[in-house]
């Protein structure tokens, strides 16, 4: 009887191979099962939270950058503002021009108002749109763009709109010409 077994050895086998069974069983589905579903819910709530870390940081750097942008036009704001001495601007813009043309030696230069509108933003309520008519009877080309240089430069707020230049018939040399501006200045 030495190559076969006793039957108490055969039950104690299969005992022992039901049992290896029922534990690989209770290791994969109470053990490792559960093991592997914490990893994987872990794994996807570390995923999902560097998701948010970065959305934070770029948001971050956004608020950053608005932040420089806000102090930017800030600045810019009381600058313009700074631009717009105190009264209304009938009282001092049409002097300044005349100021202007006067030192480019431009004489009987004309200022007129030709309307204002108020701006319908509400960041904008305290500021209003300048139509302004503006009359060169006699200068030169080389001089009348040297003055317009200089205005666009000196009023940032200032646009021409409209440029009419006319040969004087008694002396070619010289042109009478007639502007369009549109200014923005505070009320």
């Amino acid at each position: 009887m030495k190559g076969s077994l006793k039957k108490d050895q055969v039950q104690k086998l299969v005992l022992s191979g039901i049992g290896f069974v029922v534990l690989l069983y209770v290791y994969f589905s109470f053990f490792l099962g559960p093991l592997n579903k914490g990893r994987a819910t872990a794994e996807a709530s570390m995923a999902d939270l560097q998701r948010k870390l970065a959305s934070s940081k770029s948001e971050m750097s956004k608020a950053v950058s608005l932040d420089g942008q806000a102090k930017t036009a800030t600045a810019r704001f009381a600058a313009l503002k700074a631009l717009s001495p105190e009264g209304a601007p009938i009282a001092w813009f049409p002097p300044r021009l005349k100021i202007l043309f006067a030192n480019e030696h431009i004489d009987k230069a004309t200022v007129r108002l030709d309307g204002s509108t108020p701006y319908k933003e509400p960041e904008m309520a305290d500021w209003n749109k300048f139509s302004w008519v503006i009359e060169l009877p006699q200068t030169d080309f080389a001089t009348l763009g040297k003055v317009l240089a200089q205005l666009e430069n000196n009023e940032p707020l200032l646009g021409i709109s409209r440029l009419n230049i006319r040969v004087s018939g008694d002396d070619p040399q010289f042109q009478q010409v007639n502007l369009s501006a549109n200014s923005t200045l505070l009320k």
